[in-house]
């Protein structure tokens, strides 16, 4: 089983990046270009800026779409970036944790334990 939570924090207040709307796709033919147009699940992060998303997911390509453009409009903030596309490869069997450190003009994500 191949599970998949992730993690957003704001970096500009030091605070979870609490009710941001995230999106799973799958990728067509795991090819990071080819990114499909239904999406796998929705979540939105939780009071301590995480998702989970409750799926056995099949080996292969993947990107999660955070909307941070309405995130941070909600907030009153400027943003440069609208979205923040992070595609990444499920291996079998494996726990995946995809962590975000977000401000309104840089991000940085890493895998997570």
């Amino acid at each position: 089983m191949s599970t998949l939570s992730g993690h957003v924090l704001d970096a500009v207040h030091g605070a979870p990046a609490i009710g941001l709307a995230v999106t799973l796709h799958g990728l067509s033919g795991g090819s990071p270009g080819a990114l499909s147009e239904d999406p796998v699940a929705t979540a939105t992060t939780d009071a301590d800026g995480r998702v989970a998303f409750d799926l056995d997911l099949e080996p292969g390509g993947y990107r999660l779409l955070l909307e941070t453009g309405p995130w941070f409009a909600a907030a009153d903030r400027a943003t440069f970036f609208p979205e923040v596309a992070v595609a990444f490869v499920v291996a079998p069997g494996e726990h995946h944790h995809v962590a975000v450190l977000l401000s309104p003009f840089s991000y940085t994500t890493y895998r997570g334990s």
